[in-house]
This record gives structure tokens, sequence and C-alpha cells, in this order.
């Protein structure tokens, strides 16, 4: 996220409020968005051209999301297109003004809706700000801190009584309704996993009475959530096993595609690349802390500065504290 942007701004992009755990791997990241870009996107605008003056630089290359329409009577139809709508341009904070990312959101409304229509997106656009603002509270309050399932309980409690505020019970179901269930189940889950008075054939049964009663979109959705990090342990494993390069992209292919296997393909080369570079680093490190010549101190920034840029150099320290 760029620097410079409001404290309740450059949050915007947080659209839960659970916070289950990450798999921090550069691959996840790249299906898990690019999986979500594609899922909201309506498909003739993923066959689009890329859009060739990008409202902002990080949105070169995309189309914005959301398939807004318009209901019976012109009557604005609010459900996860328009929320998505919103949220593809609230990702440019930082780069752009908030107000002008509204004011775009707007002439987007405008060319898609009938007047009537937008006026009603427009209206619900503030509102949408306002909520999203709250929510900074929601994340002060320490009582809801933490991984365990209280806590994350007490968050989706505090979430749902924040939208109430803003939001009628029908533009909460058709905006949030589905992230709400998937949150749910997920919770669920976790409650089961750390429910210590069950024996693990009872943890199979609940979860597979859980997975039964999975609606067909809701599985869909938590498939393709659980996708990235399947597709990285399965690639860590076929590594382990000596699979070559080859194997895991034909795996991937097999997957996801192509296009995301070629993403992903990059993703490991970038990953092999920043390695490389850093092990060569520790190792001259190491040679200079053996053998002093003057400030040691002047001489490893000379080293750092002549290897990574300043915002690289933000990541050293991890490595460094574990070479």
């Amino acid at each position: 996220m760029p620097t410079g942007c409001k404290a309740w701004a450059c949050n915007m992009k947080r659209n839960r409020i659970l916070w289950m755990g990450a798999v921090a791997l550069g691959m996840a990241l790249v299906i898990g968005a690019m999986s979500l870009r594609e899922s909201s996107a309506p498909a003739e605008a993923r066959k689009a051209e890329p859009d060739l003056f990008p409202f902002v630089r990080s949105f070169e290359g995309t189309r914005p999301d959301g398939n807004v329409r318009a209901g019976e009577g012109s009557a604005l139809s609010v459900d996860r297109e328009l929320r998505n709508l919103f949220e593809y341009y609230l990702a440019a904070v930082g780069e752009k003004p908030l107000d002008a990312i509204r004011a775009e959101i707007e002439r987007e409304l405008d060319k898609r809706l009938p007047a009537t229509s937008a006026t009603q997106a427009k209206e619900l656009l503030g509102r949408y700000l306002d909520y999203k603002r709250a929510l900074l509270e929601v994340e002060k309050n320490a009582a809801l801190a933490g991984n365990g399932t209280h806590a994350i309980r007490g968050r989706l409690l505090a979430l749902e009584q924040t939208r109430r505020q803003f939001f009628s019970e029908q533009e909460i179901e058709g905006m949030f309704g589905m992230d709400d269930a998937y949150d749910n189940d997920a919770v669920a889950r976790l409650e089961i996993a750390q429910d210590k008075s069950l024996s693990e054939a009872q943890k199979r049964e609940k979860l597979a009475a859980l997975d039964a009663a999975l609606p067909k979109d809701l599985q869909d959705m938590r498939d393709a959530t659980l996708l990235p990090a399947r597709l990285a342990e399965n690639a860590a494993q076929m590594r382990r096993q000596g699979a070559s390069d080859d194997d895991i992209y034909r795996m991937r292919v097999a997957a996801v595609g192509p296009e995301a296997a070629n993403r992903l393909a990059d993703v490991d080369r970038e990953q092999a690349q920043w390695k490389a570079r850093i092990d060569a680093y520790l190792a001259e490190r190491r040679n200079l802390l053996s053998h002093p010549s003057g400030d040691p101190s002047a001489a490893l920034q000379q080293l750092r500065d002549a290897r990574f840029s300043p915002d690289e150099q933000r990541r050293l320290a991890a490595y460094e504290q574990n070479s």
C-alpha cells in the first residue's frame, strides 16, 4: 500500500474482520488475488481488452469489478457485485485522494445504471464509506484481539452490529450474505479443531457434517479460498520428492489453467532470485563481520546500499537475525 493515505483508508481492502491465520507464500497470494478478481468480474469484462487509461497505475491491465445492474422498475439491485465495484476503486486509496476515488465510482455508476438506480447507488456508496470508517473503531477494540474462537466470534458480532448502523437487512444480505455464511462456517470449523473434548474421529465426523450442509455456492467459494494453500502444499511436496519445474507447472495447469500456472511460475522465479540475492548478501555480511576493517556499521550499510533498494532493505532484518 502506498504511503501517505489516511489511517482508515489504508484499511479499505480489509473486507472482513475474520483473521484465521495466513499461508505466507507469494504463490498463494498471487493465485488467491487472481481468483477473487476473476470470480467477481462478469465474463464479458474478463474477455475485454485491458483498459489503456487506468484510473491509477496499479489498475493497469484490469477492468472494473462488479456487474452492477438495475432491478425491476429501475430500482437498484444491491448485491455483492455492487460492493465489488466499490472495493475495486477503493483499492486505489494511497494513489488517489478519497474524494477523487468517490467521484470516479460515481462516474462509473452513471455510465452503467439508469439515472434513478445511479442516484440510489451513490447514496449507498456514501453509507458504505461511513461503514468503512466505523470499522476502524471495531479494530481498535482490544477485547476483540487474538485468534481464539471467542475473540473471532466477538469480531463477527461487532461487524454485524456495525453494519446494522448503516444498512438495511436486505442490503446486508445482498452485499455481505455470502461472506457472512463463509465466515460463520470457518469459525465453526475452528471451534471443532480447538475443542479438546472431542476425539479426532469425532472432529472428522463434525467436519464432514459441515461439509454436507454447505450450499453449492458456499462450497465453491470455500474451495477457491483453500486452493492456493493446497497448490502450495502440493508443489512443496513434489519438490521434496524430486519433481521438476515442468512437473509442478503441469500440476498447476491441471488445477488452475495455463494463465495462472504461468503467473505462479513467475513467482517461483522471483522467489528464487530473491533467495540467491539474500544468500550472497549474508555470505558477504558474515565475511565482513569476521574480518572488520574500520567501522563495521558503515561498511554494512554500504553493502546494503550496493545490493538492495531502500524498500528492500526493510526486509533484511529478519534474514540477518536468522543467519
